[in-house]
Order: structure tokens, then sequence, then C-alpha cells
């Protein structure tokens, strides 16, 4: 006997509708990222996330659990972004087995100015095509999702985030 409770009809279309969201919008974030400011997204959520950070530094550890990394991967991107002069490494002076990742100042300044495209972007593509309600309902819908995929907060997603933010919206 078969106790798997399959989705409801209008469950399922639910699901599709955001399935195709989550396939297509990468894709859409990336491509203005490459476009307009030679950045991945990765690339510009990392230098994102190190400049909310105190100081605009982190370690390795704490940057990977932020950006949902492996530190692998994470290594290899901050690797390249420390080629191009957005990101330092240097050992942590607390604990000299760790690593810190710092935001340099062209790294901050290639923040900046890449900010304004990007929510250019999220609004064009998530936030005006809503009403306000639904807005709302999306955080509502997003933060309850979270509470299940991300238990611990390890993304350290601001709940009660300013309205206006310089960086990832």
């Amino acid at each position: 006997m078969d106790d798997t409770p399959w989705l409801t009809p209008a469950q399922l279309r639910s699901w599709m509708n955001f399935v195709a969201v989550v396939e297509l919008l990468p894709g859409v974030l990336d491509g203005q990222l490459q476009r307009d400011s030679d950045l991945s997204h990765f690339e510009y959520f990392v230098l994102a996330v190190l400049s909310e950070a105190p100081t605009r530094t982190l370690r390795m550890t704490a940057l990977s659990e932020r950006t949902n990394s492996t530190l692998p991967r994470l290594s290899h991107v901050v690797a390249r972004l420390e080629k191009r002069g957005f990101v330092d490494r240097k050992p942590c002076a607390e604990d000299r087995r760790a690593t810190n990742a710092s935001l340099t100042e062209t790294g901050w300044h290639k923040v900046v100015t890449t900010a304004p495209g990007h929510v250019s972007t999220v609004r064009h593509h998530v936030i005006d095509p809503l009403s306000p309600a639904q807005i709302e309902q999306l955080g509502v819908i997003a933060e309850a999702m979270l509470r299940v995929l991300d238990p611990e907060n390890r993304l350290h997603v601001n709940v009660g985030a300013q309205s206006r933010r310089t960086v990832e919206p």
C-alpha cells in the first residue's frame, strides 16, 4: 500500500511554479552581474557578506557558513577575488590555524558600484511584480521555509533587517 501523501493539484501547481523560479532566477541574477560588473552572483554574495561583517572581515569558516559554501569552493572563489584585489586573506590573530578574509577598499568600492544594478535587477524580477501584501507574504513564506531548511540560521538571515541596505536585498 502506498502511504505517500501526494500533492494536490493546487499544491503541485504552486510547487512547479516555485521550481521554475528557483531555476530561472539564478541565471537572471548571474547574467546581470557578469554583464555589468564581471562578477558571478556567488562572488558578489561573498563580497556583500564581507561588506556587512564587523571590520569587513570574517574567518573563512564563518564566511563558508554564511554563504552556504564548502570551504574548498569558497577558497577557490576567494582566491579569484584576491587576485583581483577585492579580498585579502591573512592568518587569524586569535587562532593562527584559522584564516581571515577581509574586504579591501577596492572590494568595498566594487560592492558599492555593483549594488545599484543588482538591486535594480532584484526589483524588476522579484519585487516589482508583487503587491505590497504579496511581498509581505513572500517574507513570511521564506521565513517558514528557512526555519526548516536552516534551523540554526547558518546564513544569518536578519529577519529585522533594515529596509534600505547597501548591498544584498
